[in-house]
């Protein structure tokens, strides 16, 4: 590594001038980073003399037009192949994250699990997402009777940059979930690390860049400060925030009106013991083993982690013992470099001083420790031995016991390090009553095995928690863990823990966006929306099913004749499925019916018909039906009655992989009388490019 830390910014990579040393050699300038385990030095950080105004101009301008090229898919598969590369260098990552006390099975967490976010919005960004650069949001609504006006919401991309400031003990997670949807959505970041791991967002950083796939100005890092960068920052631009609530609320101060502000504070979490988990029940098990995991990994550094653990008051000393069994069958503390330490050191000793104050606070308040001590741990040096380490930032794993569930500290104080404090309750309800004295958290687990219990607990914790974890004897296998964000899934909370969201799928990816009602005719919004409307322009003039991907447009159609139905016909539909409902065979019941009136055909039997009316069979660019979307019946069909099917081209979507895309057709059927019989989405795979004539 240099001196001092680089910055990469407006396609370079940039170090401050102040980057010197002495006349001896030594280094001088900069906040000093040193190894969590050793004290040694790492690397030096300072941003003085960066040009964050020409950061911002560089993202608006250049990472907005080389993104805003792109559609959702290539954006997408983009992500794929940053993931690829990232998980060729994923050792030596871990082997760097080693210096800021991770061990290889936190780094898990902190670089795969950052990848990880990478395939999944690659992943569902294809899947969920048009191959477009707008994004619908929920059905038409007609504004007139004609259908010469309609409304629409879209989702159009913010025309700004996102800033994006990080926390240290997520140095790759914590970004990529930002960058990940902010890039899918087609925003270009800025990301600024927490100092006392800036050196591997630094790493991971430059294996992007250094892999050539990143587009122009679509990520900048600032290694340091962000000297004033509010004061750049205007409608149309973001940031998103994960730290303290205190400097949440700071910067949130300054952000200027139109500046989307999104923050994950560190937040009371709490996990619940069911009062059915007894000593013996796999659901104690899996709440002893989970909090122990939540306890150790990171050393505790986590904001999902587990803060206050509330158990049933008969089974605050059996859970007690069995997590002090637990602990000293699996956890060695020590430097991460040694393959034996399951625990390595907090971040700093800064941090190790903090969560001792912390830790004083809540014993002051009337907390008793239950489990471990604040002594200076005996602990596995890198070169085998154990012994002291005082240059580093060794804590044990602390439990603090509270007799009165009411002290205002154990809800509000945070050491955020391997402590939790243990809180008994004599009624479901009251546990209940205890999670939301945190304030609002990011995540609450309960372990329990009664459906009841967690009926109860969530109509009374819900509000206070952006996720919830149900654990038992069924899911403790396979379930990611309490303190675990899946993509798929939103992470966040509401008060204390930040009030904003992040991932969640797709959820995300609009954050970076701007959605805006449209209203038109049907040509207009077909022409921006990508979705040919109904009462566009259409053309009959070759059957759509003939047409390649690179012929077909919006609005190509296919209009049958009509086709008269029998009660034979019914009957023999009936007997072939084995369908034989009353409304369909029964003359006498299903003149009963309030909705039909006598017999009437299967909807099944209409669907299949208006195919074979559609249909175009010789071989030809369409490959294959894979499937029917919002299928609704809305008249009966009746013996006698006639149909005809109207198939529109409706959505068109290449696969950017493949040599062939989807396509979305609108299909309506109508009966002799016009009256509309139901009307649904057909999919087919279509082949890009007509085959050559064998």
């Amino acid at each position: 590594m240099t001196d001092l830390l680089p910055s990469y910014l407006q396609g370079a990579w940039w170090t401050s001038p102040r980057g010197t040393t002495d006349e001896d050699g030594t280094p001088t300038g900069g906040t000093v980073v040193r190894d969590a385990s050793t004290g040694e030095e790492i690397v030096r950080i300072d941003s003085t003399g960066i040009d964050l105004a020409g950061a911002v101009e560089y993202a608006r301008t250049v990472g907005q037009r080389s993104l805003g090229a792109l559609t959702f898919h290539q954006r997408a598969l983009l992500l794929k192949q940053l993931a690829v590369v990232l998980t060729e260098h994923k050792e030596e990552l871990y082997e760097l994250s080693k210096r800021s006390g991770s061990t290889v099975r936190d780094s898990y967490a902190d670089v795969d699990g950052g990848i990880g976010v990478l395939f999944t919005y690659s992943s569902k960004g294809r899947r969920e997402l048009p191959n477009a650069t707008v994004l619908l949001d929920g059905p038409v609504e007609p504004l007139s009777k004609d259908g010469s006006f309609l409304g629409r919401h879209v989702y159009t991309r913010l025309p700004g940059v996102a800033v994006q400031i990080n926390a240290f003990n997520f140095p790759m997670w914590g970004a990529l979930e930002k960058f990940a949807p902010a890039f899918l959505a087609g925003v270009p970041s800025i990301v600024k690390p927490a100092t006392p791991t800036a050196y591997v967002a630094e790493a991971w950083v430059r294996i992007l860049v250094d892999s050539g796939l990143l587009p122009d100005g679509s990520l900048q890092l600032v290694s340091g400060s962000l000297p004033g960068i509010f004061d750049l920052l205007r409608l149309g631009d973001l940031v998103a925030f994960t730290g303290s609530a205190s400097t949440a609320a700071g910067l949130r101060a300054q952000a200027a009106d139109g500046v989307r502000f999104t923050s994950e504070t560190d937040s009371i979490n709490a996990s619940v013991l069911g009062p059915d988990a007894v000593p013996g029940t796999p659901e104690f098990d899996a709440y002893v083993k989970q909090l122990m995991i939540e306890l150790t990994t990171k050393a505790g550094q986590k904001c999902t982690a587990i803060r206050r653990a509330i158990v049933p008051a008969p089974l605050v000393a059996p859970l007690v013992d069995a997590l002090r069994a637990k602990i000293s069958e699996r956890v060695v503390i020590g430097d991460p470099h040694v393959a034996e330490v399951t625990m390595g050191p907090l971040v700093s000793t800064a941090q190790r001083d903090e969560v001792l104050r912390q830790v004083d606070a809540l014993l002051a308040a009337g907390g008793e420790m239950l489990l471990g001590t604040t002594d200076a741990p005996e602990v596995l040096r890198a070169d085998g031995t154990t012994g002291p380490a005082p240059e580093g930032a060794f804590v044990t794993p602390m439990l603090v016991g509270f007799a009165d569930t009411s002290t205002p500290a154990v809800h509000e104080v945070e050491a955020f390090g391997p402590v939790s404090s243990v809180l008994g309750y004599s009624t479901v309800a009251e546990a209940a009553e205890l999670v939301g004295r945190g304030g609002g958290s990011l995540v609450t687990s309960v372990a329990t095995n009664d459906p009841q219990v967690a009926t109860e607990l969530l109509a009374g914790i819900a509000a206070y928690n952006g996720r919830v974890l149900f654990l038992n004897r069924d899911d403790a296998r396979t379930s990611t863990g309490h303190g675990s964000p899946v993509p798929h899934l939103v992470h966040g909370g509401p008060g204390r823990a930040g009030g904003g969201e992040e991932l969640g799928g797709i959820r995300a990816v609009r954050h970076f966006m701007q959605r805006t009602a449209i209203q038109g005719t049907p040509e207009i919004l077909t022409a921006i929306t990508g979705v040919w409307h109904t009462g566009a322009g259409t053309d009959r003039a070759v059957h759509p099913f003939r047409k390649s991907l690179a012929e077909l447009r919006l609005g190509d159609q296919v209009e049958s004749g009509l086709r008269p139905l029998s009660l034979e016909d019914i009957e023999a539909f009936a007997h072939s499925t084995g369908d034989t409902f009353y409304a369909h065979m029964d003359e006498e019941a299903a003149e009963a019916n309030p909705f039909f009136g006598g017999r009437v055909a299967h909807g099944y039997l209409l669907v299949s018909w208006a195919a074979g009316l559609f249909v175009s069979p010789e071989p030809g660019p369409v490959l294959a039906n894979y499937g029917l979307e919002n299928l609704r019946f809305l008249t009966p069909v009746k013996p006698g009655d006639a149909i005809r099917v109207t198939l529109t081209a409706k959505q068109i979507t290449p696969r950017e992989t493949d040599t062939y895309g989807e396509v979305r057709w609108d299909a309506v059927i109508h009966n002799q009388r016009d009256e509309v019989v139901a009307t649904y989405d057909v999919l087919t795979l279509v082949e890009k490019e007509l085959a050559p004539a064998a």
